[in-house]
């Protein structure tokens, strides 16, 4: 059963950094896109940043330009998320999400539906 495991959660106060982690299993993972999507409460889930299989090109929400990066380790089916510069409004619950290589395009790379596999999330508080 294909399988994203979130990790790397946490309170933290702005200004503040941590590092997400979410490991693939049983998925082919250099056959795929991968993206960090988050939540906060009472809104919808919202792009954050997606990476190509290749690693080579990368996107990012204007809101976290500058402070996220994403990366990704395809010989352990890992991606990762390098949040520096916390805002409180960085608070939400933070998931992972696959999407197949063979549809991605650069559309595509930043829209939700387009993922078709998820984490259970993580949770990400920063206080101010």
């Amino acid at each position: 059963q294909v399988q994203l495991v979130e990790s790397g959660g946490g309170l933290v106060q702005a200004g503040g950094s941590l590092r997400l982690s979410c490991v693939a299993s049983e998925l082919t993972f250099s056959n795929y896109g991968m993206g960090w999507f988050r939540q906060a409460p009472g809104k919808e889930r919202e792009f954050v940043a997606s990476i190509t299989w290749s690693g080579v090109t990368k996107y990012y929400a204007d809101s976290v330009k500058g402070r996220f990066t994403i990366s990704r380790d395809n010989a352990n089916n890992m991606v990762f998320l390098q949040m520096n510069s916390l805002k409180p409004e960085d608070t939400a619950i933070y998931y992972c999400g696959a999407q197949n290589a063979r549809y991605w395009t650069s559309l595509s790379a930043i829209r939700r539906s387009s993922f078709t596999v998820w984490g259970q999330g993580t949770q990400v508080t920063v206080s101010s």
